[in-house]
C-alpha cells in the first residue's frame, strides 16, 4: 500500500470496496465504518461512497492495484457529474454557493498489476508497451480483439490484464492467436499472479508454452515484443542502450 493511502484510511470516517479488498487491509480499518459490496455491485459501492462524503465524512473508496488502472476513480467522476456535484482537488476549498454539492476528492496513485508483475519477472517493460483488459463485460470483443491486433503488429510490449475467469474461459488462447500473428512462438511471456501477496506465482515461459491452466482473474501477463529477452528465469525488454553506447 502506497504511504499516501495509508495515511488517508488512518484520517477517514469510513472505508468502502470491494469485500475482497477490504478483507486485505482490515487491519488498517480498524473500527471504522464498512461499506462493502460484492462482484458487479461497482455501482452501488460508488453510490454509497458518494453518499458518505456529501454528509460531510471523509470516505476512503479502496481499490486494487492502482485506482486509476480499470479500477473506481473513472466510475466516481463519472457518477459525480451525472449528479451534478462540483468536485475540488484536495486542499482546495469548495465554492461558496455550492449548497451541500461540493466534495473534495483525491485519486491517490497506488501499485498497479503491471508494475507488480513486471518486477516479480524481471524489466519487461522498459519499452513502449500497451495495456489490455480481455473481459468484455463492459467492452465488446470485437474491440478488443482490434486493441490485441492492434499492439501486438505495432511490436508493443503487451501487459494483460483480466486474461481468464471461470465464465470467460476462451479469449485467452483467441488473445494468443492474435499475437502469433505477428509474433514468434518463442517470445517471452512473463505470468505472474496474486503478485505481492502470500500466494503469488511466478513464471516466465512463451508464448507457444504457455499453460493457460495456471491463469485466472489474478493473473497478468507480459508478452515480450520482438526484441525481448528471456534471461535465467526472468524477461527483460532492451531500451536500446547496446546500440548506442558500448556495454
Amino acid at each position: 500500500m502506497a504511504p499516501r493511502a495509508a495515511t488517508l484510511l488512518e484520517m477517514s470516517d469510513s472505508v468502502a470496496g470491494y469485500t475482497t479488498y477490504i478483507d486485505l487491509i482490515h487491519d488498517a480499518i480498524g473500527d471504522k465504518k464498512i461499506i462493502s459490496t460484492g462482484m458487479m455491485k461497482e455501482v452501488d459501492r460508488v453510490e454509497m461512497a458518494i453518499a458518505e462524503a456529501l454528509k460531510g465524512t471523509t470516505c476512503s473508496l479502496v481499490s486494487g492495484g492502482d485506482s486509476g488502472i480499470y479500477a473506481m476513480a473513472g466510475l466516481v467522476f463519472e457518477m459525480c457529474e451525472k449528479k451534478g456535484l462540483t468536485l475540488v482537488r484536495h486542499g482546495e476549498a469548495c465554492p461558496e454557493n455550492s449548497d451541500g454539492t461540493c466534495l473534495e476528492i483525491e485519486v491517490v496513485p497506488g501499485i498497479p498489476a503491471l508494475a507488480a508483475g513486471a518486477s516479480l519477472v524481471g524489466a519487461p517493460l522498459t519499452h513502449d508497451f500497451a495495456v489490455i483488459s480481455l473481459s468484455d463485460l463492459l467492452t465488446p470483443w470485437e474491440k478488443i480483439e482490434k486493441r490485441i491486433s492492434a499492439a501486438a503488429s505495432a511490436d508493443f510490449v503487451i501487459a494483460i490484464y483480466n486474461p481468464k475467469s471461470k465464465k470467460r474461459d476462451w479469449q485467452l488462447a483467441r488473445a494468443r492467436d492474435l499475437i502469433m500473428e505477428h509474433r514468434k512462438g518463442d517470445t517471452p511471456v512473463g505470468v505472474v499472479t496474486s503478485a505481492m501477496r502470500e500466494q503469488q506465482k511466478i513464471s516466465v515461459t512463451t508464448l507457444e508454452k504457455m499453460d493457460e491452466s495456471h491463469v485466472d482473474m489474478q493473473t497478468i501477463l507480459l508478452v515480450g515484443n520482438e526484441a525481448s529477452v528471456p534471461y535465467l528465469d526472468f524477461m527483460y525488454t532492451p531500451r536500446g542502450y547496446s546500440k548506442k553506447y558500448e556495454i
